[in-house]
């Protein structure tokens, strides 16, 4: 983790330890059994306590630590999609690219470096790419909407969010800001 990024954690978990403190002083107060608005606070605090823990992990690793835990977030946000987007047998080889292909060639473009085609690998190619797969299962019924919820399901679940990793790891001289790796 870069030096200039520890201040920054260090002031988030000074806020975060504020608010432990305080929703535990709130449950303290409140009395025995359960309170249904302090306990909802206090589960949303410690929510915020593991996902600083995850992403400073992250930090600690690097590129590479960045990188794989926004994969994995990429890959679970996608599964979600997909689970609620109505499917047909004939949409497989669309997801199957979009899975095993789209979303592991996207964050190892922004793991070698190459911004120009990370930019443009899933908004060009796989938005023409995903359509002529799903055609050749020969399933007409509501074509058009699954295959344009597949692709926007890659669009919002991987290329939106590969772009974190993409910006915290660009390497820009100029610039006075901190930087993950």
């Amino acid at each position: 983790m870069p030096a200039s990024a520890w201040p920054l954690f260090a002031g988030i978990g000074a806020l975060l330890l504020l608010a432990s403190l305080i929703g535990r002083a709130l449950k303290w107060r409140a009395g025995p059994g359960p309170h249904a608005v302090i306990d909802n606070l206090n589960a949303r605090i410690d929510a915020w306590w593991v996902m600083v823990l995850v992403i400073g992990l992250a930090f600690i690793f690097g590129k590479t630590g960045v990188i794989v835990l926004f994969y994995l977030v990429s890959f679970y946000a996608l599964r979600e999609f997909i689970t609620l987007t109505p499917t047909r047998r004939s949409d497989y080889p669309a997801l199957v690219l979009a899975f095993y292909v789209a979303l592991p060639v996207q964050y190892l473009l922004i793991g070698f470096d190459w911004y120009g085609l990370f930019s443009i690998f899933i908004p060009v190619y796989l938005f023409l790419l995903l359509p002529i797969l799903a055609s050749f299962g020969g399933d007409t019924t509501r074509f058009l909407e699954r295959a344009s919820k597949v692709q926007w399901g890659l669009m919002i679940a991987v290329y939106c969010l590969s772009s974190v990793p993409a910006l915290m790891t660009l390497d820009i001289p100029a610039s006075r800001g901190a930087t993950c790796c």
